[in-house]
């Protein structure tokens, strides 16, 4: 990489590339040890983010071997924060380069813009607008309408169909802050620009809908679930979510780890989407609805009934 992008010495430059490189080769050669020893692995990667100035990123690997049924979570980084040198975006992607097989990276928030900011065609706006998000979202208003007061209409520039979807349409309202609203829309651009040095196929979770999804499945009390990122008891919530996961024999996690997710919500949430994105491998997700647009984002979170003894 040139000098300036890392810093102002080339010696440091240079030991910086020669060490990412060690640690690449020593993951390689762990992996290589690994399947042969225990046979394939399959690996899902899940991302909490904060802001790029905060220290609240999280990255959880998780790996799967079919030819045992094992799912472990392997590695768990938490705090992840910008130096001198490096911004926290690079050092998620050093985490993540330190893998060549992954099979899914899954991301806590949106990291794509609502259809409406990129679309090209000449805009008669949303009174007249053809796309077929825009008229599932005034189908569904419409519908609402018929229900609730007051009566408000959507704004296709700031919220999706899937946010609206996931409000009314479950067992119980999931509220998924809208993609370019105040407190994500500045998620999603880190999202985006994290994405956008990715070949891996990505996806996106909510993971308080996975987690309810997950813990109804294993009969964890509905307050757990609830509140689990909650300041005041949600570290008690984690803690009788991830006693339940190992008492299921869900995936095995090192105690290390099980105190860090205690601890921290956002590690907690980095390995839910980890979590989510194996279910997805294995079937175990929801599908998108009968005639939801195409074109539009989905969120990955588990079937109202996870078949565990199929895993």
């Amino acid at each position: 990489m040139p000098k300036s992008r890392l810093s102002g010495d080339g010696r440091k430059t240079r030991r910086s590339a020669v060490k990412k490189t060690t640690k690449k080769s020593a993951v390689s050669k762990k992996t290589a040890e690994e399947s042969s020893h225990a046979g394939a692995v399959h690996r899902f990667i899940g991302i909490s983010l904060g802001g790029g100035k905060t220290d609240k990123a999280c990255v959880a690997v998780l790996e799967y071997y079919p030819k045992h049924k094992k799912v472990f979570l392997s590695r768990l980084v938490e705090k992840i924060k910008s130096d001198e040198v490096h911004s926290a975006d690079f050092k998620i992607h050093e985490i993540i380069d330190q893998y060549e097989d992954i099979d899914t990276i899954a991301f806590d928030v949106p990291f794509r813009l609502p259809y409406c900011l990129e679309c090209t065609r000449t805009c008669p706006g949303i009174e007249g607008c053809p796309e077929p998000h825009v008229r599932w979202m005034w189908e569904y208003t419409r519908k609402l309408h018929k229900k609730k007061k007051p009566r408000k209409l959507f704004t296709p520039y700031t919220q999706r169909c899937v946010e609206m979807y996931l409000s009314t349409e479950l067992e119980e309202p999931f509220i998924l802050q809208h993609a370019m609203g105040a407190n994500t829309a500045p998620l999603l651009a880190r999202a985006m620009f994290i994405k956008r040095r990715l070949s891996t196929p990505c996806i996106e979770v909510f993971p308080k809908l996975s987690v309810w999804r997950v813990g109804r499945s294993l009969n964890v009390m509905k307050s757990h679930l609830r509140f689990h990122k909650h300041s005041i008891g949600g570290d008690e919530s984690r803690r009788e979510i991830l006693q339940a996961l190992s008492t299921h024999n869900v995936a095995f996690v090192y105690d290390q780890d099980v105190k860090l997710m205690i601890e921290n919500s956002h590690a907690f949430e980095a390995f839910i989407c980890a979590l989510t994105a194996f279910l997805q491998y294995k079937g175990q997700t929801e599908p998108r609805p009968e005639g939801f647009p195409k074109m539009e984002d989905w969120v990955e979170f588990p079937k109202i009934s996870i078949k565990w003894e199929s895993i």
